[in-house]
């Protein structure tokens, strides 16, 4: 389970790099109230902690901007672009005997290129920065808060709806540079029914039927986080914020460009935790708490120009 933290300081340092038109991006989602749980190494069953318990409200925006954009004769882009993102998480923890984080903001940044190298591989990569702390006072915001990243992935191209690819992520989550691995999986089909995996600045599995040419509606699994780095203690940690979710996901389309999303259904797993911004905080398996199973919602609008 310790995994999410590596899993989390990986997403983070991939930026949305679509390679699409310029696009807008904002969804607010509601995880919905329940309690608080230890999972001990080995096989030992789940603790609960006490009367604590909690939901959190999450909004998010993001934007890809393309700088510059060619096709070549395979339709696979060369392109430069900036990639922005932001996120504010409101935690609403009750019953803690310890202090817990209640907000978290993450602001991001990058430039991305795209390039394809060959008939069968491609390369992406990307360089970037974000703020990720525990207010929303940039009056306390320092160099603690600051985490640099980049990428470089190489994709192979097996057919025209299936890639995968395989590459490195650098970030200074713990301090100083350090290299994770970047795994890239995209298969999607079309039609009425169709199927969609990706992996890469996000994980999505998502089966949906298009009743016309405005109304879409999928079943989905999406998993999305947020972290924060501050000191607890006297000690550098990160706060790590995690969410699985399911559920049914309608889609409607209002004109070419305006699309209103939403989502319905299950929070499935939940970790919130703090870790030392160490390697060994990294690997530790003795801190692994998460929020139980809850209601989860979510709406949202993309604009695409």
């Amino acid at each position: 389970m310790k995994l999410k933290l590596l899993l989390l300081t990986t997403l983070v340092a991939l930026l949305h790099l679509q390679g699409k038109a310029q696009e807008l991006m904002f969804r607010t989602e509601y995880i919905g109230n329940s309690g608080y749980y230890y999972l001990p190494p080995g096989e030992k069953p789940k603790e609960k902690i006490g009367d604590a318990k909690g939901s959190a409200m999450v909004y998010q925006a993001a934007a890809t901007i393309p700088l510059s954009m060619k096709m070549n004769e395979n339709n696979r882009p060369t392109a430069w672009g900036i990639g922005l993102g932001g996120s504010y998480v409101s935690l609403r923890n009750q019953n803690f005997s310890e202090q817990m984080v209640s907000e978290i903001m993450n602001l991001q940044v990058g430039v991305y290129h795209l390039r394809p190298l060959n008939d069968r591989w491609s390369m992406r990569a990307s360089l970037g920065m974000g703020i990720f702390t525990p207010t929303t006072d940039f009056s306390k915001i320092g160099f603690k808060n600051v985490l640099a990243s980049g990428s470089a992935v190489f994709i192979r191209h097996l057919k025209p709806n299936l890639s995968i690819g395989g590459g490195v992520a650098i970030n200074s989550s713990l301090g100083y540079p350090m290299v994770f691995p970047a795994v890239y999986v995209k298969w999607e089909t079309e039609g009425k029914f169709d199927l969609n995996v990706e992996l890469l600045d996000k994980l999505e599995i998502s089966a949906g039927y298009d009743f016309n040419d405005r109304f879409k509606l999928a079943y989905a699994l999406e998993m999305n986080g947020q972290a924060a780095l501050l000191k607890k203690d006297g000690k550098d940690v990160i706060f790590s914020h995690q969410y699985i979710v399911t559920g049914f996901r309608p889609e409607i389309k209002i004109g070419e460009k305006l699309a209103v999303t939403g989502m319905a259904g299950l929070n499935l797993y939940r970790p919130a935790s703090y870790s030392d911004r160490t390697l060994r905080g990294v690997f530790a398996s003795d801190n692994d708490y998460f929020f139980n199973v809850s209601l989860y919602t979510s709406v949202g609008l993309k604009l695409k120009f």
